[in-house]
């Protein structure tokens, strides 16, 4: 061994004593205090003397909360060490939605909590992951042939669309930008972003999600590549058969309703575009528009709700798809048992509405028949609504 390789050793052994002379605690006071001045332990039972503050702070009523530990329970605990107890899985649960409905940083929650930024980071990771595969099938279930209908009927009753199996649209949820991903996050907003491709019915609740690409894809795009849409062109939805929608009327698909971003297709419908339009096709844009906005308005309940997505996610790009999926479960696990209430929606909806009209097909002249019996629906005395010359 000659000089400089002894001189490098010893550099480096001075180094690693350095590094442990530095290292003063293995659990810094603070956090040593958990068990009594920990927020969990200290404010978890007064809260479930309070219904209101309860669902405030965690955003779901107490029996949905004890319902969910139930369920997740096992999948989420931990054993205890010869050097340290577990965090229980309630705690887990807990540290995990307040993360979603507040969008503290884990460094944040660390002080409040009393538990470790890594270690919030871990459990909320695990927690997210264990909501979206033990709970997607009981809360975003598969669409049978009579949930459709039903689907079907909330459209007609609420939006007066007929033949409606859903509003369908994408939602840029903004992230830090990945190391190494050059302009794939980077969308046309400006800013950094994966997709959240949604499909929703008339009671503001996801009935299908697709999520994890990248912000500078177009939302047809993202669309035609999912699942749910070669399952639709598989004709293995389970969508009911095509029917009329007027009285002697010809018989026409069932379809989801889109804005310009997507294409004309077989089960898509989409607004006329250009200026100056002639009356009927107003009409149609207007009526089009009041279903879709479904899809809007649960884009914001669900952002409002859970706030961590009023801010970048600063997780890396796999930790930040399973904080969306997990939330999209959540987000209809409440509205199943708890609604929502007017706070969720009132700070206005997110502008995640696509104005590009690049990669779309027209269609051809079949689905743009489709489309205008659609538009003679709703001029005819059968069909229209008495306020909707006012609204175009």
């Amino acid at each position: 061994m000659d000089f400089e390789e002894e001189a490098l050793l010893l550099l480096l052994l001075i180094r690693r004593r350095r590094r442990r002379k530095n290292r003063k605690l293995w659990v810094h006071t603070i956090l040593e205090t958990r068990n009594y001045n920990g927020e969990f332990n200290h404010l978890f039972l007064e809260l479930r003397r309070d219904e209101e503050k309860f669902f405030n702070y965690f955003r779901m009523s107490i029996t949905s909360f004890d319902e969910l530990c139930n369920i997740l329970k096992e999948k989420i605990k931990r054993e205890d060490t010869i050097m340290r107890k577990s965090i229980p899985p309630e705690e887990r649960l807990a540290v995990t939605l307040r993360y979603l409905a507040t969008g503290q940083t884990f460094m944040d929650l660390q002080y409040s909590f009393r538990i470790a930024a890594t270690t919030i980071g871990g459990i909320v990771k695990d927690v997210c992951k264990n909501i979206w595969m033990y709970m997607k099938d009981m809360c975003i279930a598969p669409l049978t042939e009579d949930r459709w209908k039903e689907i079907i009927n909330g459209f007609m009753k609420t939006a007066q669309f007929p033949n409606c199996l859903g509003a369908v649209d994408g939602k840029h949820i903004r992230i830090i930008k990945p190391v190494q991903s050059g302009s794939a996050y980077y969308n046309y907003k400006n800013y950094f972003s994966i997709i959240l491709m949604a499909v929703c019915d008339s009671n503001y609740m996801y009935t299908f999600v697709d999520v994890g690409s990248y912000g500078r894809h177009a939302d047809s795009t993202i669309f035609e590549e999912s699942t749910f849409y070669k399952r639709l062109l598989e004709k293995k939805l389970n969508i009911p058969a095509p029917s009329s929608i007027s009285r002697n009327g010809p018989v026409l698909p069932n379809v989801f309703v889109g804005d310009e971003a997507f294409s004309l297709q077989e089960n898509l419908l989409r607004p006329y575009g250009g200026k100056n339009l002639p009356e009927q096709k107003r009409v149609f844009n207007y009526r089009l528009s009041r279903a879709r906005r479904f899809i809007e308005c649960t884009f914001g309940i669900f952002a409002n709700k859970w706030r961590i997505f009023h801010r970048p996610l600063n997780v890396d790009v796999e930790f930040a798809v399973d904080i969306i999926k997990a939330a999209c479960v959540l987000h209809n696990y409440v509205k199943q048992r708890d609604g929502h209430k007017f706070e969720d929606t009132f700070e206005g909806l997110p502008n995640s509405i696509i104005e590009t009209t690049q990669n779309i097909r027209r269609g051809g002249p079949m689905l743009t028949t489709v489309r205008e019996e659609f538009a003679n629906y709703f001029v005819s005395e059968e069909g229209k609504l008495d306020w909707q010359w006012n609204m175009i």
